[in-house]
Order: structure tokens, then C-alpha cells, then sequence
């Protein structure tokens, strides 16, 4: 396999390319965990978020990282994630003093209130996406912490993924030259629990799992200039389970779609980005796998078709609380700050349909 670009902007997921190419490319990857021996306290507010029981198993994976105090849910029942954990009210959580970090799991509905809370108590914050059914709420919250010096780590979780940092990488060294488009899709076939809860929000699947998309372009290209949404509905139910948007820039078109009436969704997730000198299409989203073409050789690869399987972590959210222990421990600054979160807040919004 040729090198990769030069070391991953990210700089926390795999390590260096050497270390990445140094890996069988199927098997899984371990964290870096870092060497610093101190541990990171942290609690989970919430267990309704889809990710919830994902989230505080990988924090309990990562012990030598962190030391989880506890979680705070009305829910009972949760789960082999949650045994043996305190269960705690929020306040109770949040006014313990050795209490560093919260990530937030509740209902979309309830999650910028939460943070905002944690914030207040001076807690550092993964947040859940999308983070907001208010843009103005959100974007308070966002600049609050920001004020304070907390970090609020957004649950995009294809930031960690070794493929998208790769194609991050790639786009920022001119490696596809001019970018003109992006084409991307995130779908799957919801069952009726699914569908009842897309039917509460009112931007449908488009906000609450095509947001993932929206800040992967955004990551590329910035906040767009105009936004165009669009939305078919495939039963009578009236559930924003199709829809589309596109998302204009001065050189760039973007078209992202979510379709949760896809039996076949799922495999066909796929992101690809075309520019004058190049394309990489990902495809499966979440696989570490793409088609890298090229019309003049980079590095040491060669001009024309390549296909290429990265080396996946262990769990799908290891690697972002690993990035959220070395921010916190003040060892390297998040690559994603409070005005490209609000960006992204504001376009998810658009793209749904939405009022911001």
C-alpha cells in the first residue's frame, strides 16, 4: 500500500502514517493511549440517546484514561454498560468536586439544557448530536463554554473515523486540487420505534442522522452560502423519513441525502468528494474503506484508481474520548472550535427544513 499524507491533521486518532501502515489492515486498532498517568473523572448524564449505552461503555473500556463516577437517568433496567455504577441525580453529579467531564446521552429535546447546566457547574462536555432543537440555545451554550475555557466535544463520530481523517487530510494538502462537488448519503430502514421518534422531530432524519454529514462537509469546505431542503415522505404518516438538501458554496455543490425507508441503507452510507485533480469516495461510511482516484501522481501514489482499507479501532468511539482526555489534559487544542460547532448547528437546521 503507498504512504498516506503526511501525520493526520487530527493528530490523535492513529498516530502517525507509519504507525497507521504498520497495521494489518484488517485488523482492529488499538487507542495511543497516553502516557500520563492521571486519570479523567467523568459521569454520563442521560441514557436515551441512541449512543448512550455505546458511549459509557467505551469510557469504561478506556480505564486507564478515565474514572467514571457515575450516571444520572430516571430510566432503570439499562443494561451491562451501566451495572455497577452509581445512580445519582444530575445535581448530585454535578456538584461533586472531583467531578471533571460529563458527556450528555438524553433526548435531543433535553440535551443543549444539560450541557448548558454542566457548563455552569464547570464541566467539561461531550455532547451528543445534534446537540439542540433551538439554534439560539444552542449557540449560547457553545459560546459559554468557550468563554469559561471547557471543552464541548460534538458526538460526530466520523471525525474519528481513519478514513475521513485521511480525506481531511488529503483535501487540505490539494491532493483532489479544486473541490466541485460532494455526494453523500446516511440511511437506513427504521423500525416503528425508530419511526415514532423521527415523528417527534420535526426535521426528521435529516437532523437527527444526516447532522453526522453536514460536519464532515462543513470540516472541508466551511459554513455554505446557501441552503435548499427538500423532503418526500414514503408513507402516509407524514415522517420526514426521505429527504434531501443541497448545500451551495462559490465553486461547490453538495448533495446530502437521508432515507430511512432503505432496507439496503446502511451498506449504500457512503461520502465522496470530487475535485479537479482527484476523487475519494468512502464507501461503506463507517468501514476505513475508499476509492482514491488521482490524475497526477502524490507521494507514492501513482496517478489513476486505488482501493484502500484502513485499519479500524476496536470500538467506534474509543478514539474520540481518547482525543477528549489529551484535550482536557491541556497535551494538544481540539480541532473543532465553538464557530465551526455553530456552523454546523445552523446548517443541520437548514438542511432539514428548519427555522434557525
Amino acid at each position: 500500500m503507498p504512504s498516506l499524507p503526511r501525520r493526520l491533521f487530527l493528530g490523535s486518532l492513529l498516530g502517525a502514517s507509519s504507525a497507521l501502515l504498520a497495521q494489518t489492515p484488517s485488523a482492529p486498532v488499538s487507542p495511543s493511549i497516553p502516557s500520563s498517568p492521571r486519570r479523567i473523572r467523568i459521569a454520563q448524564i442521560g441514557a436515551e440517546h441512541a449512543h448512550a449505552a455505546g458511549k459509557l461503555e467505551a469510557l469504561r473500556h478506556l480505564h486507564p484514561l478515565y474514572d467514571v463516577l457515575g450516571f444520572s437517568s430516571p430510566k432503570t433496567g439499562l443494561g451491562k454498560p451501566f451495572a455497577g455504577l452509581p445512580q445519582l441525580s444530575e445535581d448530585t453529579l454535578l456538584a461533586l468536586p472531583e467531578l471533571e467531564a460529563v458527556t450528555i446521552e438524553t433526548r435531543v429535546e433535553d440535551s443543549c439544557a444539560a450541557a448548558q447546566r454542566a457548563i455552569d457547574a464547570g464541566k467539561h462536555v461531550h455532547l451528543d448530536k445534534p446537540g439542540a432543537l433551538s439554534h439560539p440555545d444552542f449557540k449560547r451554550m457553545r459560546q459559554a463554554a468557550e468563554t469559561r475555557g471547557l471543552t464541548v466535544q460534538m458526538g460526530y463520530m466520523l471525525r474519528a473515523n481513519p478514513a475521513f481523517q485521511w480525506l481531511f487530510q488529503a483535501v487540505r494538502e490539494g491532493w483532489l486540487g479544486d473541490l466541485l462537488e460532494i455526494d453523500a448519503m446516511m440511511g437506513k430502514l427504521a423500525n416503528p420505534a425508530t419511526r415514532q421518534s423521527l415523528a417527534s422531530l420535526e426535521g426528521g432524519g435529516m437532523f437527527e442522522l444526516a447532522c453526522h454529514l453536514v460536519d464532515a462537509v462543513l470540516t472541508l469546505l466551511g459554513k455554505p452560502t446557501e441552503v435548499v431542503a427538500g423532503s418526500t415522505p414514503s408513507q402516509p404518516d407524514h415522517v420526514q423519513d426521505n429527504q434531501i438538501a443541497l448545500l451551495l458554496y462559490p465553486k461547490t455543490s453538495v448533495t446530502l441525502r437521508c432515507n430511512h425507508a432503505d432496507p439496503f441503507g446502511g451498506p449504500r452510507r457512503r461520502f465522496t468528494v470530487s475535485g479537479t485533480r482527484g476523487c475519494v469516495e468512502i464507501l461503506p461510511l463507517e468501514s476505513g474503506e475508499f476509492t482514491l482516484s488521482l490524475t497526477e501522481p502524490r507521494g507514492t501514489w501513482k496517478a489513476g484508481t486505488h482501493r484502500v482499507k484502513l485499519p479500524l479501532p476496536r470500538a467506534r468511539y474509543d478514539e474520540e474520548f481518547v482525543e477528549l482526555a489529551r484535550v482536557i489534559r491541556g497535551e494538544k487544542n481540539y480541532a473543532w472550535n465553538a464557530a465551526h460547532d455553530i456552523a454546523v448547528h445552523e446548517t443541520v437546521l437548514r438542511a432539514a427544513g428548519l427555522p434557525v
